[in-house]
């Protein structure tokens, strides 16, 4: 009965036979498309997803699993596991995290629930996931995992170039003179994730340059566990192709694989998108 269970959100990238093999949890985000309520998932078609978006007058927001839905889900794993390690999206992007723990108040005495602010998505999220779930298949505690995973948040970094203004505008990140402007020029804004905001950093004026920024952004690692290209095509762009030819030569070991980003994260970058989470190694950390 000391079995720790592992709960996540959709946001998450997790290969189909890891979500298997280790016993994962994923609860669907919620896409709302104008007046639809559409649920995010491996069932869900992302390049259909993206042409309707594309045509839609309104952006999509995302919202997470109604707060039954978790309650639901940590009384049914509570009745074949004594703890609990909910980990989700980072709550500056997603109300996920404040949900799941209403839901844990729920079942207070019961079960020992943890919720975990990821502070990343998408690949960043899935790796940490992923790690907590192999900690668990091992026996590890609640508290050990917990612990596990909080030293590995700071190790994930991204970031991402975005091909329009209007979803920043939109968020309140940048100004609306701003958004008209940065559109007059062509601005393409470079955004870090930082203690889980994404925060406009640097701005660039072609799909060129920002491929620099990225491969200049790698370039700072000396350790590199691990490193994943976002894009929003299942298909290599010219600049994914010019990023990895670069990467190539500089990082001859590297392995760089192409993960095209879910509709949670499309509702805050837009389409067209283009960016790098890389994990970093231990050796960097020190």
């Amino acid at each position: 009965m000391a079995r720790v269970r592992v709960v996540t959100d959709s946001t998450a990238h997790l290969e189909p036979e890891v979500v298997e093999r280790l016993g994962i949890i994923v609860l669907p985000m919620r896409i709302r498309m104008g007046n639809e309520v559409i649920e995010e998932g491996p069932d869900l078609d992302k390049e259909t997803f993206f042409r309707r978006m594309a045509r839609s007058p309104t952006p999509p927001l995302s919202e997470p699993p109604p707060v039954g839905v978790f309650a639901k889900t940590y009384e049914e794993l509570a009745r074949s596991a004594s703890h609990i390690l909910s980990l989700h999206v980072s709550n500056k992007l997603s109300d996920a995290c404040k949900v799941a723990r209403q839901a844990a108040n729920t079942l207070l005495g019961r079960c020992e629930i943890t919720v975990v602010d990821s502070e990343t998505i998408s690949v960043g999220l899935g790796i940490l996931v992923k790690a907590a779930a192999e900690a668990a298949a091992e026996g590890r505690s609640l508290e050990e995992i917990t612990r596990i995973i909080r030293g590995m948040i700071l190790r994930i970094y991204a970031v991402f170039f975005v091909e329009t203004l209007d979803y920043l505008e939109r968020e309140g990140r940048i100004r609306p003179a701003q958004a008209l402007l940065g559109t007059m020029l062509s601005i393409k804004p470079f955004l870090t994730m930082d203690e889980g905001e994404l925060i406009p950093m640097e701005k660039v004026r072609s799909r060129d340059r920002a491929v620099d920024k990225l491969f200049e952004f790698i370039s700072e690692f000396s350790d590199i566990e691990q490193i994943t290209i976002q894009q929003s095509t299942p298909h290599p762009t010219e600049e994914t192709k010019l990023l990895l030819e670069r990467l190539d030569i500089a990082f001859p070991d590297l392995q760089v694989p192409i993960v095209v980003y879910g509709p949670t994260l499309a509702s805050h970058l837009g389409l067209g998108a283009l960016g790098v989470i890389v994990f970093e190694g231990e050796e960097g950390a020190l």
